[in-house]
Order: structure tokens, then sequence, then C-alpha cells
């Protein structure tokens, strides 16, 4: 088995697709790891900005989850009427383009990428850096460590969505499983004791006293925790991933991940309130995540804490695998558009959108890279893009129902109505929130994307605006080509070159070009192997033109000749038969001075639509 077999699998064939296609067990893993490890972070991320309230911002934890699984409520109820509407995919891009214009589709497209590429980025690295943290140690190795659960995705991504599924459901449900065993043990001692359970491990106490609750603390809070509702898009976008019914494969692992998230963000929440638990400061010498803290008073840091603080690491370090599933999907839906290069619209060796895939790990990869494997300072900009497609998708269902129209129709615009305002509003609170901590990189890049997005649409355009064929074919002034044939010296590979030539005209050229006495010797060789023989078949015999150059250039008086040629015929075609030597193998191709590649180069950037190129290969055979 080779090398590539054995990393990526061997090619599937268009019509083993059926098998490859998923249900909802498995997509659960694929499609909603970056929305179910985010509890690991969205209430924490809402905490540290109350964490100057002191105790009195940890009891407000609880109303800001209430609002953020009432928008999420929202989002899930729409996104099941998108999956049902368009069942082939695409998400916020398909609504926005098919009902508030191209413009609008754009722009969702563009945030969603946007987004996609920093929940790889953010989600490796947050893995590795809670991953560090307990094992100081390997602080130094960070991005060789980032880059190599990169390296893994992507290996699995590009072996296909099964393999993916089948890798990713034990530490999913692993997760899952530590989660609620925490909720409900914690829960049950809640009930127990009357609302005031004794932890087993004391987290550190917030102040006793903080500032005042602010409507500014509180709308930054509660921005900071919609970041649980990155990845909410990916299933809309992976319908076609779905085996048959696919719709109601869809929706069902909509409902499970949105079902899933609603009962682990209330449960932290609600347990976080019990327990008096708060947010420490990042990166301080007593710094402990919330879950840490709430595991550890639930059950002490027994065996049952490494396994659950194991699995919440390992999660955290996959969850970008929702990236994999949804950025691919999303630019073939883009390029099918002719928004994209049309490459992102084909399937690779294992039926998945690899150009995507390649184009994600790059730009994930680069993040990394530049950031040392430390993305803090990116983490609030990854919810922009998410949201802005939101409130995208949002509004084009309004206007989609009101032209399907009807009873259902009118309360599906009524809920759709809500969630676009409701999005709406969290996204300018979003971005003026985190506008200052560098959300103003990502209001820059999104429009750059959509005019790159435009710029190729417009090249296709043009393409088939000019190659648009309009009429029959036409059958007048068919003759055959003037045919050029460059040669530097006369061998087997100048003799198959033109053998090629003279069956496609009579009017054959061979030129030479001559820097001293070998002009000579040519001429007096061409008479006897290829006049004489030539007349012998009846053929007409072709001319030999030789080009001097005694300061040596080569390509520029072939070149010149060809085209010198095309203009006094104007009423032609000019084919250039272009002999090329083959070699063996790669380390040979330096050896050569590769003229009749570079000729072709050259005649393809200088000719016209008249001098057509063919090339005749002299395989080499040692």
């Amino acid at each position: 088995m080779s090398l590539v077999n054995l990393l990526f699998g061997k090619p599937l064939a268009s019509y083993q697709d059926r098998a490859e296609r998923i249900g909802a067990s498995t997509g659960v893993p694929i499609f909603g790891l970056d929305a179910l490890g985010s509890p690991a972070y969205g209430p924490e991320a809402a905490l540290t900005l109350l964490i100057p309230l002191g105790l009195a911002g940890i009891h407000y934890i609880v109303p800001i989850t209430g609002c953020i699984i009432a928008l999420l409520s929202v989002l899930y109820f729409s996104y099941r009427q998108t999956i049902e509407a368009y069942p082939n995919g695409g998400g916020s891009y398909t609504v926005a383009s098919q009902n508030l214009g191209p413009l609008a589709g754009l722009l969702a497209a563009a945030a969603l990428m946007v987004d996609y590429v920093l929940v790889v980025a953010v989600g490796v690295s947050a893995g590795v850096g809670a991953l560090v943290s307990a094992l100081p140690s390997w602080q130094p190795h960070t991005l060789e460590i980032c880059l190599a659960i990169l390296a893994v995705i992507s290996i699995l991504n590009l072996r296909g969505m099964r393999d993916v599924g089948a890798a990713f459901i034990a530490p999913t449900y692993l997760y899952l499983a530590c989660l609620f065993a925490i909720i409900a043990i914690g829960l049950w001692k809640t009930i127990f004791s009357g609302g005031h359970p004794v932890p087993v491990i004391r987290a550190p106490a917030p102040v006793p006293f903080g500032e005042a609750a602010s409507l500014w603390i509180l709308l930054k809070a509660f921005s900071s925790g919609c970041t649980a509702m990155t990845g909410v898009e990916a299933v809309s976008n992976g319908v076609t991933a779905f085996r048959e019914p696919r719709t109601q494969s869809a929706r069902r692992t909509l409902t499970i991940i949105i079902g899933i998230l609603i009962l682990l963000l209330a449960g932290v929440a609600y347990l976080c309130g019990a327990y008096g638990i708060g947010a420490t400061v990042a990166g301080s010498a007593g710094y402990e995540s919330v879950l840490s803290q709430l595991t550890g008073a639930i059950t002490g840091k027994g065996w049952f804490y490494y396994v659950t603080i194991g699995s919440i690491l390992l999660v955290l370090a996959l969850q970008a695998n929702t990236a994999f599933a949804g950025f691919p999907r999303l630019c073939h839906v883009i390029a099918q558009d002719g928004y994209l290069p049309r490459a992102f619209a084909n399937r690779g060796r294992r039926l998945v959108y690899s150009h995507g895939i390649h184009v994600l790990i790059f730009l994930s990869g680069l993040l990394l890279v530049l950031f040392g494997g430390v993305t803090d300072r990116l983490i609030p900009l990854f919810a922009i893009g998410a949201f802005v497609a939101f409130t995208l998708s949002q509004s084009g269902m309004v206007w989609h129902w009101k032209r399907t129209g009807g009873r259902a129709a009118r309360r599906s615009m009524l809920i759709n109505g809500l969630g676009a305002i409701a999005t709406a509003v969290t996204t300018g609170i979003v971005i003026v929130s985190k506008f200052s901590e560098g959300a103003w990189i990502t209001l820059l890049i999104i429009p750059a994307l959509m005019l790159l997005m435009g710029g190729v649409h417009a090249h296709y355009r043009r393409i088939n605006r000019e190659t648009a064929f309009r009429g029959e074919l036409p059958t007048d002034n068919l003759r055959p080509p003037l045919v050029v044939v460059p040669i530097e010296a006369w061998n087997r590979i100048s003799e198959k070159a033109l053998r090629f030539a003279l069956t496609l005209s009579p009017d054959v050229v061979v030129v030479y070009v001559a820097s001293g006495e070998e002009e000579t010797n040519l001429f007096q060789m061409w008479r006897s192997r290829v006049e004489e023989p030539v007349r012998r078949a009846g053929l007409t015999v072709p001319e030999l033109v030789t080009l001097s150059s005694p300061y040596r250039f080569v390509l520029a008086p072939i070149l010149n000749y060809i085209l010198e040629l095309e203009r006094q015929h104007a009423d032609r075609q000019i084919a250039v038969i272009v002999p090329n030597l083959v070699e063996r193998h790669w380390y040979q191709h330096f050896l050569h001075n590769q003229t009749g590649e570079l000729l072709t180069t050259l005649l393809l950037l200088k000719g016209n639509q008249r001098i057509v190129i063919i090339n005749v290969p002299w395989y080499l055979h040692e």
C-alpha cells in the first residue's frame, strides 16, 4: 500500500457517495463539536467580564445565560426551517443570496468564511492552551502541538466523513457523559441541601462587594457569552452530507446539538451560582477554569476529575473539526455560483471537497504560526462573522416566508423577524464591545473577501461572454494550417515532430536558429535525409528556414518569426509543433535547457486565437 493510501485512504468512486453519508449519531460529533465545546469557555467568557462586580456578578450569569438560550432557541427554529427550505445546503449564504440579493449573500459568505478559519485557529490553540496550563513543561512546544493537532484533524477530514465520525464519536460522547454526570450530581446535591450545597473543594472566593452592575458591563458579558453559539450554522451548510431522508437527518442532528447545548449551558450557569464559582484572571498564578472549579467543587479532584478535564481538553482541541465540516461545503456552494474558483466545487479522491480543506489548513495554520499558537487576541473576533451570518439568514427567511404566503408562513415569518431583530442587536453589541479588542480587523477582512469573490465572479462572466457560441458551426474558409516546426538539431525528436507535421498540412516550415557554420551542415543533411524521402512519398517538401542569431539568442528569433508569419497570413491558422524531451526522473529535468517549454509559455503569453500550439513528446527510455 502506498503512503498516500495509508494516510488518506484508497480513492472512492462516485457511486460510493451513498455509503459515505452519515446519520444523526455521527453528525453530532462532525457538525456539533464547536457548539458542544462552547460550555467549556462561553460561561467563563461572560463571568470574566463580571469579575469587577464581585460576588454579585456570579448571580448575573443565570439571567445572562437565559438570554443566550432564548436567542439560541430562535436560531434553532430558524435553521430547522432553513434546512427544510434549502435541502442542498449553503445555510446563511444561500438564504441571503436567494432572498436579499447577491451582495447580502457575499456578505454572509465572507463572514462565515472568516468565522470558520478563526474557529480552527482559536479552537486548536484553546485546547492546547488548556493542556499546557495543566502540564507547564510542555509550554515551549505550544506551536508544535497546535500544528500536530491541526495535521491530525486535516488528515482525518481528507479521509472522508465516515472516518471523521468514527474517530470523533468516542471523545465527544465521553465529554458529554462527564459533563452531564457533573450537572446531575451537582443538581442532586443542590436540591438535597436546600439550595446551599457544600463544595468538596472550595473555589477561590470572589470579592464580596465590587462595582455596581451597569448595563454596559452586562451587555459585554452577554456578547462574550454568545461565543457559545458559534457553530450552529454548520448543520445547515452540510445537509448534503446526511443520508436519506437527509432533511430529516439534518434536522434531527440540529435538534440533538441544540438540545444538549441548552442543557449544558443552563446546568453550568445554575451550578456556578449555587456553588459561588466565578472566573479567575487568565494568566495569573491562581488561574483555574470555571469547569475545573465546578468539577472539583462537585466531585473533588479524584480520577473522575482528571477524566473529565481530559475529555474537555480533547474536545476543545478537536472542536475545530466543525469548521472542516462546514468551510469546504460552503466554498462548494459559493463556487457553484461562480464566486470562487471552480475547483472548490469538485470533490477529491475521498469524495470530500478537498480544495476547501487545503485552503482552511493553510489559513488556520498561518494564523497559528503568526501568533505562536497563542491566539487569545483572536478569541473576541470569531463571534462577529457568525452573528452577521445569523442576522442575514434570519432576514432572508422573513422574505422567503413573505413570498411563500399562508397562515403557517406568517407564523414562521414572525419567528424569523424576531430572530433577525435579536441577532442584529446582538451583532451590534458584539461589534461595539469588541471593536477596541481587534474587531476592526474582521470588519476590514470581510469587505476584502467580498471584493475578491466579486472579482472572481466578474472574471467568469467575462469568460462566459467571450467564449459563448452563437449560431451554427461556421464551415467557410476551412483549410489546413500553416505548420511551423522549431528544431534545435536534426535528431529523432525533430524527426517525430516533422512526421506529425506532414500529416496535418502540405505547408510545413521547419525553423532552425543558427549562430555559426552549423547552418551549412544542416543544409547538406536536409537534402538527403528529408527532401528526397518526402518527394518519393509524393508529399510537399517542407521549407527549411534558418534564422541567424550572432548573439546566440534562440527563443526571441523563433517567437518573432512566428508572430510575423501570423501577420503575413491573416486568413490562416498557424500550428506550432514544439518537440519536447520527457525525462524519466524529475532530477534529469535540470540537465536540459527546456527550450520547448519556454517557447510554449511565450507563445501562450504573446500569441492570439489563430496560433495553435501542439506539443510532441519524446520519452526517454534508459
